[in-house]
């Protein structure tokens, strides 16, 4: 049998049989080396480990002398260097979100530190796209290759679906803040949906992914991602159909109903506003939603 692997290798031509490791994947490749000393001596031929790299790290192409020897070695050191670097990142994001969500800043600072650690889409798809990893990750990965390395939506749909990451869901709110209406502020509004990587990757989720990528900025002023429904924090509107209990503030002021001159307190609630008349100990309904500034 050994006899019979000999004479099928010594008949392949070298450069054919170069060419069939070329082909390979990085983990078929290794695969490859530890069938024989033949095949592991060509399957750590530089020129394949150059190709290799390159091909993972495009920036290799100016930072390094093109006669440049030990493609494998530099290969393995790089890919060390990018998993300590991605370890950072999932500590990080874990961290961030021990209660179930992370805020979008804690979010965007993720994909900031991917991007200076100059991670490639192979880095992305091999660290971040994990089934067993965080959704969160997931999604970070994704926002990162679409918006720094501005990859084609349907490769990296191919590579999610690839993972059997492409149904993975993550639940996102975001609140902006009330409109003027003749000259006083309409209560805050709060906006949440389920999305999947899937749908961030079509025109379903496109304006959703545009609210991650900018954040808590102009109207909206607090973004939260979440892999489950949060309960809503105590200080945030709910939105509209809620009923949620507690007041959240009163000022003194001067109401002029009807006539006469109460001294209230104008009640802010989530549902609803009420005027409190001090001097007759009565609480009395507006039903209208707004906040009266003092």
């Amino acid at each position: 049998m050994k006899q019979s692997k000999r004479n099928i290798q010594r008949a392949l031509p070298l450069d054919i049989a170069l060419k069939i490791a070329s082909s390979l994947q990085v983990l078929d490749l290794c695969s490859l080396g530890g069938c024989s000393r033949f095949w592991r001596g060509l399957c750590g031929s530089d020129s394949i480990w150059e190709s290799l790299a390159k091909q993972r790290w495009p920036s290799l192409h100016s930072s390094l002398d093109p006669n440049t020897k030990g493609w494998r070695e530099i290969y393995l050191r790089m890919h060390r260097e990018k998993a300590g670097c991605a370890a950072e990142v999932v500590g990080f994001v874990e961290q961030c979100s021990l209660s179930g969500s992370i805020d979008v800043g804690d979010y965007q600072k993720a994909i900031e530190d991917l991007s200076s650690m100059q991670f490639s889409f192979e880095d992305v798809h091999m660290f971040l796209f994990k089934p067993k990893l965080n959704v969160l990750l997931n999604l970070v990965g994704l926002h990162y290759c679409i918006f720094c390395l501005e990859m084609q939506a349907d490769r990296v749909m191919d590579t999610l679906v690839g993972c059997n990451i492409v149904e993975h869901k993550v639940h996102v709110k975001w609140w902006k803040l009330g409109r003027w209406f003749h000259g006083f502020r309409m209560r805050d509004e709060c906006c949440s949906c389920w999305v999947s990587l899937e749908d961030l990757l079509t025109g379903k989720g496109e304006e959703l992914l545009g609210v991650l990528h900018r954040g808590a900025v102009h109207e909206v002023f607090r973004v939260e991602i979440s892999i489950s429904n949060p309960k809503s924090t105590s200080w945030c509107q709910s939105t509209q159909g809620e009923e949620i209990e507690g007041v959240l503030c009163a000022f003194p002021c001067e109401i002029s109903v009807a006539g006469s001159t109460l001294n209230s307190l104008v009640l802010l609630k989530r549902a609803r506003n009420g005027l409190w008349d001090v001097a007759n100990d009565q609480f009395m309904c507006t039903g209208i939603l707004y906040q009266y500034v003092v």
